[in-house]
Order: C-alpha cells, then sequence, then structure tokens
C-alpha cells in the first residue's frame, strides 16, 4: 500500500532543498492551517467553477508552503520551507489516512459490541503522523512504537484484516490473535510493534538502532511514544547512550495534548519536548499536515544516516478519542476544543482540499473514493468477526525456542545436557 512513498518523499525533499525560500517565523502556520470554513468553502468553489473541467493528470505538482519547523541544536537553514507533491502522491495519502480513519471507527464499534476485549486505544486525528513517516523512510528502516499502534502496523505494508483479525482474537490476526491491540508487529517489514509498556519502545529502539550501526547499515531507528512516555526516565537514559555512540535513531514523541487524562501543562515543567535531549539535536514538527511530516522525518533521517546521532523530534498532533475506549475524552478538555481542532487542522480535510485546489479530484470523486473505503473496511470487518479463533494448541506456539540439540525448549529454562530442560533460569 505504501510502498512508494520513501520514492516520492526523495524526490520532493531534493526539489524542496534545491529552491529554498526564507524561513518564516517560528510557529506561524503554513497555508495547510486553515479553518473548517476555508476547508469548504474553497473545495465548494472549486467544485461550482469547473463542473466539466478534465481532471488534471496526476502525475502533475505543486508546490506547496510547509508549516514553520522549530528546531534544537540543529541548522535550521537545512530545513525545506516548500515542498511539491504530484497529485498520484496526494491522492495515495488521502487514501491511506481515509482507511486509517475508517479502520479505527470500526475497531470502536466492534469493541463497543463486544467483539474487542481488554485495551484499544484508537489513532483517530492522528494519521498524518503514520502516512508522512512512511513517505520518508523505506521498510529497510525500524520503527517501533507504544500500544496506539493500528495504523503503524497499516503504514508498514498489512492489511485491514490483518489488523482487525487480530483486535478480535483471530487465527488470522498479525500476532494469530494472541496479541490484541497493543502487540501488532511485522518484523519482515521491520516493524516491532506495539509495546504495551510505556517508555519501554526507548531502549528497545536504541537498540535496533545499534544494530544498524554494528551491521554497517545506513538505516535508522524510529521510536514512537507519546508525551506521556516523554517523562519516562528509560527515555532519557536510552537518549544519553544513543548520544554517547552516535546511534542513528530518532526519538520520536506524538504530542497528542493529553495522556491518561492529563494535559501536557499538568503533566511537563516543559512542553517544547523536541528541546527535552539537552545535548541532542530536536525538531518540531506540524504533525497534522502531512507534507510537513514527510519532509520533517526525511531531513532527520539524513541526518541520522549521516552518523550525526540521535535527534529528538516533536511531532505536534491531536487525537480527537479518549486516551483508549475506555475514556470519553471530555473530562479534561471541551467538546468545542475537539470540534474546533476537527475544523481547523484537520489532516484528511486539508489533502482532500489540495487534491481539489490542485485540479486533480472534485468533491463527487473523492466521494466516489470514499465509498470504496467503506466497502474495503467492512469487508474487513465481516472477515475479523467470522474467521477461526487461534486452536487450544497455538499456546504453546511462539513460546518454544530451539535448544542447542534442536529440541524444542520452553524459552527462559536452563538446558542441560542432552538437551534436557533443567531448572528455571
Amino acid at each position: 500500500m505504501l510502498s512508494a512513498f520513501a520514492r516520492h518523499a526523495a524526490t520532493g525533499a531534493r526539489q524542496a532543498a534545491a529552491t529554498p525560500r526564507a524561513m518564516s517565523v517560528a510557529g506561524t502556520p503554513g497555508l495547510m492551517s486553515v479553518t473548517g470554513m476555508r476547508f469548504k468553502s474553497r473545495m465548494a468553489a472549486a467544485e461550482e467553477a469547473k463542473p466539466d473541467t478534465p481532471l488534471r493528470p496526476l502525475e502533475e505538482t505543486e508546490t506547496y508552503d510547509l508549516p514553520a519547523f522549530k528546531t534544537h541544536r540543529m541548522d535550521l537553514g537545512g530545513l525545506p520551507t516548500s515542498t511539491t507533491a504530484s497529485g498520484a502522491q496526494l491522492q495515495e495519502y488521502f487514501e491511506s489516512m481515509y482507511r486509517m480513519r475508517r479502520m479505527e471507527t470500526k475497531a470502536d464499534e466492534l469493541y463497543m459490541t463486544g467483539h474487542v476485549r481488554g485495551f484499544c486505544h484508537l489513532y483517530n486525528g492522528q494519521e498524518a503522523v503514520a502516512v508522512g513517516v512512511e513517505a520518508a523512510v523505506s521498510y529497510e528502516d525500524y520503527l517501533i512504537t507504544a500500544y496506539r499502534n493500528h495504523c503503524q502496523q497499516l503504514a508498514r505494508g498489512d492489511t485491514v484484516e490483518a489488523v482487525l483479525s487480530e483486535l478480535t482474537g483471530r487465527v488470522t490476526g498479525c500476532s494469530g490473535g494472541k496479541g490484541g491491540s497493543m502487540h501488532l508487529y511485522k518484523p519482515e517489514n521491520r516493524y516491532f510493534g506495539g509495546n504495551g509498556i510505556v517508555g519501554a519502545q526507548g531502549p528497545l529502539g536504541t537498540g535496533l538502532a545499534f544494530a544498524a550501526k554494528y551491521q554497517g547499515t545506513k538505516n535508522v531507528a524510529i521510536s514512537m511514544f507519546g508525551d506521556g512516555a516523554a517523562n519516562q526516565g528509560q527515555i532519557f537514559e536510552a537518549l544519553n547512550m544513543a548520544q554517547l555512540w552516535r546511534l542513528p535513531i530518532m526519538f520520536m514523541c506524538e504530542n497528542n495534548r493529553y495522556g491518561m487524562g492529563t494535559s501536557t501543562a499538568r503533566a511537563a515543567a516543559s512542553g517544547d519536548f523536541y528541546t527535552r535531549g539537552d545535548y541532542a539535536a530536536g525538531l518540531y514538527i506540524d504533525g497534522m499536515n502531512v507534507l510537513a511530516v514527510r519532509e520533517g522525518i526525511a531531513y532527520a533521517a539524513e541526518r541520522c544516516r549521516s552518523g550525526e546521532g540521535p535527534v529528538y523530534v516533536e511531532v505536534d498532533t491531536y487525537r480527537y478519542k479518549g486516551h483508549s475506549i475506555s475514556d470519553q475524552g471530555t473530562g479534561y478538555r471541551t467538546t468545542d476544543e475537539v470540534q474546533s481542532m476537527k475544523a481547523s487542522r484537520d489532516p484528511i480535510d486539508q489533502v482532500k482540499t489540495m487534491l481539489v485546489d490542485g485540479g486533480w479530484a472534485t468533491l463527487q470523486s473523492l466521494k466516489g473514493v470514499e465509498r470504496s473505503l467503506r466497502k474495503e473496511v467492512d469487508a474487513a470487518v465481516k472477515f475479523a468477526t467470522e474467521a477461526p479463533q487461534p486452536p487450544p494448541e497455538h499456546l504453546w506456539k511462539d513460546v518454544l525456542s530451539p535448544s542447542a540439540s534442536g529440541e524444542s525448549v520452553v524459552r527462559g529454562t536452563l538446558v542441560t545436557k542432552g538437551g534436557k530442560v533443567g531448572t528455571p533460569l
């Protein structure tokens, strides 16, 4: 689904870097930070003005101003102030983000009807981060994240069926129906999940970056965590080691404004997470703009590949839903706040506006795309509720590892001479 992203990103980054323009004032919104009213009026005007005009070829490109980046111990001048995107790229980004949101909406429904048990954390509103990251790197690069991980699984090349089947505990799930919502994996595409322990992906991601450096590759690791996990001590410990050894890793804080019901203002002495690294480079990105995420991550990735060490990246995003499905998300913020964010900065609406204003699509044609994607997700829901559950013997699957003698033994035990299982470690 996203295999072409890295090639598109590299082209856009080179074109943007070739004609840099003066950086706007730090923090000033770029062209894509517009109100919901402007989203609707501009698209409607474009639709009305040229109802019979043939659609523009998707391979043609437009140049877009980017929201301002902010940096810490990093040259701001090297970052682009604009980038190019083709209609094909924007169409791909739109479809990917819409598919993600529809999948999460259906995951919510499956949970409320008892098909999904345990914890379930949704990604609605943050889709530009997952899509923008994959537009900037490749499946050769390592990715590890926390428990809000459904859309990363999708972005790393998996299917809606595999994700929803895992949520419903079916054998067809990406983890065989045994991991559930928080433990999704696709190691063949170097996606290492889905971790249920807050902040655990910090040291694990650092280990992946160490492997890349030890093996002499040019691959980078991205360790994604939330603003709540950013206060965990293990994040700082891992960052210290990564800086000492100049490891190729991005510590990526998805700042969606709230932890488990606690705003960043009440939990963090400094809300400028990109400066948290102190001695390490930092980069702030508008995480609601997929092009900004693409260009910012591509820039940080190249810095990591060049041997300059880690980058602490903050993507400023927003979750529309509560911390988990059991949280209504209304006890610590107002409904007006959520609706205002949806109206002014929604990542899907931003790309939809670019497609219509650029002449690559009409509102009517995009509605057709949305209908097709809804049918795709609905079929995946049916599949995920009808697929078989894992048989009892799967309790032993993925638990055993081969001993020196070739026998399978329980992990975490000593093997005596002759390959017999001995005492627990």
